[in-house]
């Protein structure tokens, strides 16, 4: 993304069920932040805001009972938001100005699905952009959540942005060791800590959280996470290697990890130094989909570092580091 990025900007909004998602939506329609913002849920709710347009989608994105789950939402949200380009561009029935859109997934197990179709259909691509997946984890049961399902990992994986809400319903020490044990899961995720989630909205959107262009340059070293040992099925791995990378060696490392963990990695991100050429590669996906792209050069005195973090369940971590390692230009 760049300053000169005309697209417009998607905010995927999950979370634990009475997490404080609705609470959330609200709070994000009602600021003053003079925005028109077009929501996409999973049933009408009596928003009552002015200037805003309401997608109403029950049963067609997320109450699904027949088919696959991840190609069933993507095909109606692919639908909706389609209707919404032509509505915007005023070449249909209707005509409507918004300058973003926010998807609540409520009901869905993981955010995948929803990602994915910013990344699959080219139209959507040129149309709008994923700026951020938030994700809102109550704090008063989050822990049994986490032991007890892995949907509510999944999200946890997936987030860019996590509101650590309902914080005054449990204690200090408690509260350390659930924030110690997402940033365990997702290390890369930035952490706020809520009651009623209550937050400065420039924290949730416009934030290019999904954008490593944008992060690595506002946060350059925002993966420099040391992973730890854990309980969770979600782990996260941070690879990192000095030396520039062989580009055929990379691929043929990419081709066996996608093809034998492509559906266990949830998502993976970050900077790769290539021999031969001078840039840095963004390199950034979601399970088998992946994007990488040409960066700016490398800065003078700068570190000349590949690094990326792998987020996703029981990866063997062993594997992933010696097959990275071996990557190195000779």
């Amino acid at each position: 993304m760049t300053d000169t990025d005309i697209r417009v900007p998607v905010t995927v909004l999950t979370g634990f069920l009475g997490a404080g998602k609705t609470t959330l939506l609200n709070h994000v329609l009602t600021a003053e932040h003079g925005q028109k913002i077009a929501v996409i849920v999973n049933e009408f709710g009596e928003v009552g805001i002015d200037n805003q347009l309401v997608v109403g989608a029950d049963e067609e994105i997320f109450e699904m009972n027949n088919g696959c789950i991840c190609c069933t939402v993507r095909g109606d949200l692919i639908r909706i938001l389609g209707e919404l380009m032509v509505a915007k561009r005023g070449s249909g029935d209707r005509k409507a100005e918004f300058d973003r859109v926010l998807i609540e997934t409520t009901g869905l197990a993981d955010p995948a699905p929803v990602a994915q179709t910013f990344f699959v259909d080219e139209e959507m691509a040129d149309f709008y952009r994923l700026d951020a997946i938030v994700t809102v984890v109550d704090a008063r049961h989050a822990g049994q959540h986490l032991d007890e399902g892995h949907e509510a990992q999944e999200q946890v994986a997936f987030a860019d942005v996590m509101l650590l809400n309902k914080v005054d319903l449990v204690s200090e020490e408690e509260l350390k060791r659930l924030e110690s044990r997402l940033r365990v899961m997702n290390p890369t995720a930035k952490i706020y800590q809520t009651e009623r989630s209550n937050i400065d909205i420039d924290k949730v959107l416009g934030i290019g959280a999904f954008d490593l262009h944008k992060k690595l340059e506002l946060e350059p070293g925002f993966l420099e996470e040391e992973d730890h040992e854990h309980d969770d099925d979600v782990t996260s791995i941070v690879l990192k290697e000095e030396q520039p990378l062989d580009l055929g060696k990379l691929e043929k490392f990419l081709s066996v990890w996608l093809s034998e963990h492509g559906v266990d990695t949830f998502r993976y991100k970050g900077v790769l130094n290539i021999k031969g050429v001078k840039q840095r590669v963004v390199f950034q996906g979601i399970h088998m989909l992946f994007d990488s792209t040409v960066d700016r050069e490398w800065k003078q005195g700068e570190a000349k570092r590949s690094e990326f973090v792998v987020i996703g369940r029981s990866l063997d971590e062993a594997w992933f580091k010696e097959q990275f390692a071996a990557c190195a230009a000779q």
